[in-house]
């Protein structure tokens, strides 16, 4: 029968490095330096990565404004931060978009290409590694940046709660993807 021998070496060394690791994990989550004025006490509600068929599209994360409620999304300010893990075309991204806005209710058609316009102004091409992130101000605008600098801004009111419906609307084509965004907000 053999016994293991008690190393205070070793295990100094392993406390140590447990205690690092804690202190790694309890690190807060910082919110892009683009939301410093416009959201400037965003928390990290949730995070998710998108994937279709096994293949990593985007990881996304929501920022959100304290008093932030889940079910009431549309009145409340917040950012969407999505980080490309492929290269679209900024034709592709608004194309997309645009199709998905389709699926919430009351999607007024007669935008349908103005707002697929503005959203080609807004959205650059994007190559794997770049950040988009969008911020939603109610009943005023919806601001677009890329890797931190502004691309656009989309002043039609009704085009902010459409748009971040893709991703939070109880009508998203990705229900995981909402649960997982909106995990750490209110939901009423």
């Amino acid at each position: 029968m053999t016994t293991a021998r008690f190393r205070p070496g070793l295990w100094a060394a392993l406390v140590t490095l447990l205690g690092a690791l804690g202190a790694v994990q309890a690190q807060p989550v910082l919110a892009p330096q683009e939301l410093q004025s416009t959201l400037p006490l965003a928390t990290l509600a949730g995070d998710s990565r998108f994937k279709v068929w096994g293949v990593g599209i985007y990881d996304a994360k929501l920022w959100v404004a304290p008093g932030f409620k889940a079910d009431e999304y549309e009145r409340h300010a917040f950012a969407l931060e999505i980080t490309y893990l492929r290269d679209f075309s900024n034709a592709a991204l608004a194309k997309r978009s645009v199709e998905e806005m389709q699926r919430q209710p009351d999607f007024p058609k007669a935008q349908l290409a103005s707002w697929e316009h503005a959203l080609r102004s807004a959205f650059p091409d994007v190559h794997k590694g770049d950040r988009l992130t969008a911020i939603y101000r109610p009943d005023r605008s919806t601001i677009f940046f890329t890797n931190g600098r502004e691309t656009g801004v989309i002043t039609d009111a009704g085009f902010g709660p459409l748009f971040f419906g893709i991703w939070l609307s109880t009508h998203s084509s990705e229900p995981r993807l909402r649960e997982a965004l909106l995990a750490g907000a209110q939901p009423k």
